[in-house]
């Protein structure tokens, strides 16, 4: 579905102008938007997920860990399908704090596509460099929106979600690098548009969410706090949107109908999309793929 179509549609937990603000600056902020109630059930759900990756002893498709992680000091940089490793994952996900939410930006037929959950234990773990979603995971349209949720909340010290204001009007960049591999992340070269005044870095406590357009070209700085900053990552699409490619972050969830009905039609946004290497073929993930010394250097 369409922005000009979703507009249609009455909101059910924004205001009309957040919806605005959304689809004008690519992204929006909720402070403190999830309640206690929730943020308590998935602060337990991550605290045993992070007990069990202690006898996790290399990276693999659900952990990825960061680096001088051990039985005695378990450090996450992420888990991949929360919602497949926990069910209060996927209970919240599918609760209507989520997908009313993704309503108003979808429209009202709501479609899981995939979910990870950003752990980024402290004490120096790895930022992301500047990068575009959707090539990732290509769609029929553009209507996919990740909904971050920040658990514990999120400092400047912390490495917050960093987006570039209104870049998801603007082109879908090439993902991979000079020697042909898939790295999600822009080109050295392809970055001589960004503002310092286009850079946004929300913060907030518990609870805070960041809508993201998946056009949006964002990132995220090292968390040099010593505390974790996990940030749960559910994507969600209109019903009548439709992947091109499998998912790189599989999940018998893939495709569910969380709100509303499915679509008899498919919507089709004509605007060209790079597609991403055949991930079913056992392609090396991403964060495998060492960055130069100058992009870890930047730290988005």
């Amino acid at each position: 579905m369409k922005p000009q179509e979703i507009m249609q549609h009455p909101v059910n937990v924004l205001t009309q102008a957040q919806r605005e603000s959304f689809f004008t600056n690519g992204f929006l902020v909720l402070p403190d938007y999830v309640p206690e109630t929730w943020r308590a059930r998935l602060r337990d759900a991550l605290e045993e997920l992070v007990e069990r990756s202690r006898s996790v002893k290399q990276s693999d498709s659900t952990w990825v860990l960061e680096e001088g992680h051990s039985e005695s000091d378990p450090r996450l940089h992420r888990i991949s399908s929360p919602q497949d490793q926990h069910p209060v994952f996927w209970d919240f996900m599918t609760d209507p704090v989520m997908t009313d939410l993704a309503a108003d930006v979808v429209g009202p037929d709501v479609k899981f596509h995939h979910a990870k959950l950003n752990v980024k234990s402290g004490k120096g773990t790895q930022g992301f460099g500047w990068h575009q979603d959707i090539p990732a995971w290509p769609h029929t349209d553009f209507s996919p929106v990740t909904i971050g949720v920040y658990v514990e909340g999120c400092t400047a010290d912390q490495g917050p979600l960093t987006v570039a204001q209104g870049s998801h009007e603007g082109p879908l960049f090439t993902m991979y690098d000079k020697d042909g591999n898939f790295v999600v992340r822009l080109r050295e070269e392809d970055l001589a548009w960004l503002k310092d005044d286009m850079i946004k870095s929300p913060t907030g406590g518990p609870g805070t969410t960041l809508l993201l357009n998946c056009r949006t070209v964002h990132g995220s700085a090292p968390n040099k706090s010593r505390a974790a900053r996990p940030l749960l990552l559910p994507v969600y699409s209109s019903a009548d949107s439709f992947a091109y490619t499998p998912s790189p972050i599989p999940s018998p969830h893939q495709g569910d109908i969380v709100r509303g009905k499915a679509a008899q039609f498919a919507s089709f946004d004509t605007r060209p999309v790079e597609m991403p290497p055949d991930w079913r073929g056992g392609y090396k993930p991403v964060w495998m793929h060492k960055k130069p010394a100058g992009e870890q250097k930047a730290g988005y």
